[in-house]
């Protein structure tokens, strides 16, 4: 790829250090700096963008899929009723626990694998997004009376018996098909998330699209500083791609930068960018990175949107009926049904990429 970008007649590359923001008058421009966004052009990004609107540190939740979750045990309810991010007052699934299950929720926590920062990256604690394990062994009663705490919530299972702690899961897309855990951020070692977070009453099965972590990263607000074309609102011909944008690996960013490319091309050409369907993976992620997620009062502004790789949780469901019992089987559910699911979901994909590009 390298070779044949250097011997193109038609691109010219400068390997030198960009201090700013391109000048007005440039036509089609995309910044894909990276989590290791200059300082200097941070700042300019800072502030062309507003104080709140770019992050220096993940302080990353777990993230789960809805349908993992045991609502036998858990519920819905926002805590004393407000309405929350969805719009209404259950806009949370609770996970009640009683004090033998907090106790030796407590002791795993304080007991977990951790992950040190590297010496770059500094310390990074600060206000609101202490690891969870980090409260835990400033106290025993510290998460009850933070992130844990029961108040103002009525376990609709068993309404008479007060929760010792809940732990509250608040809705991380419009399709409701993932789940935040809220302030949940951790250094704990994914291997101990899963066992650990597992304990929890309802989280049992839980299924992970993607786990909590504290690291150094540069990212913008996407959500709000995006159209649905990654052009910066207010600066048309100002595009963002790749992990600034706040998407997770390799595969991700080349994706979105491919799309930012293609967006860019068709303005060039006077044309209106032609969006990829949210049902292929190019588009759930353009999806969620350009509006799919729900902002949060609890966490606002930067630390309510967080980093994302691609997971079945971005897709929209499938249509009813597009999952059948293969002929033969006797019993169609758990792990069966699941992989029936996402063979659907991505076969869907396909289809719909392939009109896409075709298009």
């Amino acid at each position: 790829v390298t070779a044949a970008l250097e011997s193109h007649p038609l691109i010219t590359i400068l390997r030198e250090e960009v201090t700013g923001l391109p000048p007005e008058e440039w036509d089609q421009t995309i910044i894909a700096t990276g989590p290791l966004t200059a300082p200097v052009l941070a700042e300019a990004i800072q502030a062309r963008t507003g104080a709140d609107s770019l992050a220096f540190f993940d302080a990353i939740a777990p993230i789960l899929h809805t349908h993992s979750i045991d609502m036998d045990i858990c519920w819905y309810q926002s805590r004393y009723d407000k309405v929350g991010p969805g719009g209404t007052g259950k806009d949370y699934i609770n996970c009640p626990m009683d004090e033998a299950q907090y106790n030796a929720f407590i002791d795993a926590l304080i007991a977990g694998d951790t992950t040190g920062f590297k010496e770059w990256e500094g310390t990074p604690y600060f206000d609101g997004c202490l690891p969870i394990e980090v409260m835990a062994e400033r106290g025993r009663e510290t998460l009850r009376h933070g992130p844990m705490k029961p108040m103002g919530l009525t376990n609709a299972h068993n309404p008479t018996v007060k929760p010792y702690a809940v732990v509250q899961l608040r809705q991380d897309n419009a399709l409701g098909t993932l789940y935040n855990m809220v302030g949940f951020q951790t250094k704990l070692k994914y291997g101990a998330q899963a066992e650990i977070f597992r304990l929890i009453p309802g989280l049992e099965n839980a299924e992970f699209a993607r786990l909590g972590g504290l690291h150094r990263n540069t990212y913008i607000n996407s959500p709000t500083l995006l159209d649905r074309s990654l052009a910066l609102k207010g600066r048309p011909g100002l595009r963002f791609a790749g992990q600034i944008t706040g998407c997770e690996g390799y595969v991700e960013s080349a994706s979105i930068g491919l799309l930012a490319g293609r967006f860019a091309a068709a303005e060039r050409r006077g044309e209106t960018p032609y969006l990829p369907p949210e049902t292929t993976a190019f588009g759930a992620l353009l999806n969620h990175i350009t509006g799919g997620h729900i902002v949060s009062d609890d966490e606002p502004g930067k630390r309510s949107f967080q980093p994302m790789n691609i997971n079945f949780g971005l897709f929209p469901p499938l249509e009813p009926g597009a999952v059948t019992r293969p002929e033969g089987m006797k019993r169609f559910r758990g792990k069966d049904k699941a992989l029936a699911k996402k063979q659907a979901t991505a076969a869907r994909a396909l289809d719909d990429c392939a009109r896409w590009l075709a298009g």
